[in-house]
């Protein structure tokens, strides 16, 4: 008897109501990146005044990934975003941002154990854009001595992206979160 009432809570873990969300994959993707604005947003009249608003968007944010109970990762200060624990395959990562709610980022035939990174995006209700969709990365790590293509594709965003395999060694950044090139911080004095 003691055995049913430990053992049926447990096995009612990680399951929803509706049954339609995902458990934690046992091959997971790792997506980075950074917010560039949302899309119609009003700028600063400074640049210190933009700046401002931008740190403030960017505190005000945050990224999740849809029908998965569990996920890491967050947004920084500056922008720079990473989501751990991506099931491979195909995802939506979700951001939630003034003026853009309900922001949405689809990635689709993501590889297992992938680091994805899309830089630039700009957020809208409903989607996002990147900025330069040719600076997007899907990458794997491989037994090769340089980054070599796999022949493969995903679809980040809208865009196709050819698969890239690198040395494991290159993949040691897939759990930080990423530099935001030209990226200056509000000045803060002590």
């Amino acid at each position: 008897m003691l055995f049913l009432l430990v053992f049926l809570p447990l096995a009612a873990c990680g399951r929803s109501e509706g049954g339609d969300t995902m458990r934690m994959s046992s091959s997971p993707v790792s997506v980075r990146g950074w917010i560039l604005d949302v899309k119609g947003a009003q700028r600063g009249e400074t640049i210190e005044m933009e700046l401002a608003r931008r740190s403030m968007l960017f505190l005000s944010s945050s990224v999740w990934v849809e029908n998965v109970d569990y996920a890491s990762g967050g947004i920084a200060e500056n922008g720079s975003f990473i989501v751990l624990d991506v099931p491979p395959e195909n995802s939506v990562l979700g951001f939630n941002a003034p003026g853009a709610e309900t922001a949405k980022v689809a990635l689709v035939n993501i590889p297992p154990y992938a680091d994805v990174l899309i830089p630039a995006i700009i957020l809208e209700n409903g989607g996002a854009t990147v900025h330069d969709p040719t600076k997007i990365v899907v990458r794997v790590s491989g037994n090769v001595s340089k980054p070599t293509p796999t022949g493969k594709t995903a679809t980040v965003a809208g865009h196709t992206v050819p698969v890239i395999e690198v040395p494991m060694v290159e993949m040691e950044n897939r759990r930080d979160y990423p530099f935001v090139p030209g990226f200056r911080p509000v000045a803060t004095v002590r």
